[in-house]
């Protein structure tokens, strides 16, 4: 047997705590921060469906995870409601003994189909990107001209079924969308739902960063408070990526997802696997374990835990700090391929 749960820690003292698992390499968007569509096109070839793992080895693979400490299974993309039967996967999950936390990231586009589905199926909480109200903006933000009208009824009919609270992310670019920024506070102030304001970060390696289109957190929290005053909360748990605030008057809590102002690597506990089966240990990596070649060759759950274990043993990440001491731009994976 390997490490237990309590002694598996990388060599920054990290434990493994959450995983979020990508389903699928494909969206029916092409956000141009993370598939744009000048690359990801018609003619773009994705992975065939033999090389993506199935939901049986998903769900096997999640149970030794969680042998090992894993606690909270975060399903993600691309976007995960493209692939078929993700109900399915969502039931087998929701099954799984010690897992605490089950939730699901979406562009919301899916949703209202898909809502009840999936509340039925045991999925806790979810949470929805939706950078802009504004139509014009949200169009040129998903690169297929949609406008937010389909996200909005997502995320309503999480509501409904109960689903909740819906978290909203919102990743913030100077000069793209900083100028609806406060529209979608005050829309979602007073909602129940949390929103959530994501740095500009430089995911991958396609969507041409540049830390003068990052708009800092600090300046987020100081728009906002000017007109409703907001105040920190302490967080939920250890390593919680968002900083929590709350509005005084009551109204509702908001996040901020500071990665470039304020890097996050000392606490960071996530595990991701790749739609075939390849473990990264940072969404700024270069290269991931492959797990997918010893499950289909026979490996024994111990054999797969002690891989898994030995991988996050020798753990050095801290990308996002390496980036605000050097301005680090090695090549990464991208982020359609690990979810964000």
């Amino acid at each position: 047997m390997t490490a237990m749960p309590d002694t598996l820690k990388d060599t920054f003292g990290r434990r493994i705590h959450d995983l979020r698992i990508s389903v699928t390499d494909r969206c029916n968007y092409r956000c141009p921060y993370c598939m744009p569509a000048e690359i990801f096109g018609e003619r773009y070839h994705f992975l065939p469906r033999a090389e993506v793992l199935g939901y049986e080895e998903i769900a096997r693979l999640t149970r030794i995870f969680v042998s090992l400490g894993v606690e909270k299974v975060r399903i993600t993309g691309g976007e995960p409601l493209v692939r078929q039967d993700v109900v399915e996967l969502v039931a087998q999950l929701s099954r799984l003994e010690g897992v605490d936390d089950l939730t699901l990231t979406t562009n919301g586009y899916l949703l209202a189909e898909y809502a009840e589905g999936l509340k039925q199926a045991g999925l806790k909480r979810i949470t929805v990107s939706l950078d802009s109200l504004n139509p014009e903006v949200y169009a040129e933000m998903n690169g297929r001209g949609f406008d937010p009208s389909r996200t909005l009824e997502g995320i309503a009919a999480a509501d409904r079924v109960g689903i909740t609270p819906v978290k909203i992310n919102a990743v913030v670019e100077r000069g793209v969308n900083d100028h609806t920024a406060l529209d979608l506070a005050r829309h979602f102030k007073g909602s129940g739902h949390i929103l959530r304001f994501i740095e500009f970060m430089d995911v991958g390696n396609l969507n041409a960063w540049d830390r003068s289109r990052v708009v800092p957190s600090a300046e987020l929290v100081a728009l906002i408070n000017a007109g409703n005053r907001i105040e920190p909360v302490s967080p939920n748990y250890a390593g919680e990526v968002a900083e929590r605030w709350r509005y005084v008057d009551g109204s509702g809590e908001i996040g901020f997802i500071s990665s470039v102002t304020q890097p996050f690597c000392t606490g960071c506990t996530r595990a991701r696997l790749s739609p075939e089966g390849r473990l990264f240990t940072c969404l700024f990596a270069s290269d991931g374990q492959d797990l997918k070649t010893p499950l289909r060759a026979g490996a024994t759950d111990d054999e797969l835990r002690a891989l898994i274990a030995g991988t996050w043993v020798g753990r050095s990440d801290r990308y996002s700090e390496l980036r605000a001491e050097t301005g680090s731009s090695a090549r990464k994976v991208e982020m359609y391929q690990i979810g964000g």
